[in-house]
C-alpha cells in the first residue's frame, strides 16, 4: 500500500457518486413534502396519510424513472474501484 492518495481519491469519488445517486430521489421527495406541507398548513388538515401517500407515489415514480441510471452509475463506480485494486496494492 504505497499509494494512500488513491484512497482519498476513491473517497471523493464515492461521495460524488452518492450525491448523484441520491439526488433524483431526494429532491422530488423534498419538493413534494414542501408542497404538501404548505397545502396542509393552508387547509389546516393534519392527516398523516395525506402527506405519506403522495410522497410514496413520487418516490416510486422516481425510482422507476431513474433506477436504471442510478444502478448503472453505482455499477460503473464499483467496476472502476475493482479495476484499480491491483494498482493500489503495489
Amino acid at each position: 500500500m504505497n499509494n494512500p492518495e488513491a484512497f482519498v481519491d476513491f473517497t471523493g469519488q464515492a461521495l460524488r457518486v452518492l450525491m448523484l445517486a441520491s439526488a433524483p430521489i431526494l429532491i422530488p421527495a423534498l419538493l413534494a413534502g414542501l408542497i404538501l406541507g404548505m397545502v396542509q398548513a393552508a387547509t389546516s388538515i393534519n392527516e398523516a396519510t395525506l402527506s405519506f401517500v403522495p410522497k410514496m407515489a413520487i418516490l416510486i415514480l422516481c425510482l422507476a424513472l431513474f433506477g436504471s441510471t442510478i444502478g448503472g452509475l453505482i455499477a460503473d463506480f464499483t467496476l472502476e474501484i475493482f479495476a484499480a485494486i491491483p494498482e493500489v496494492t503495489r
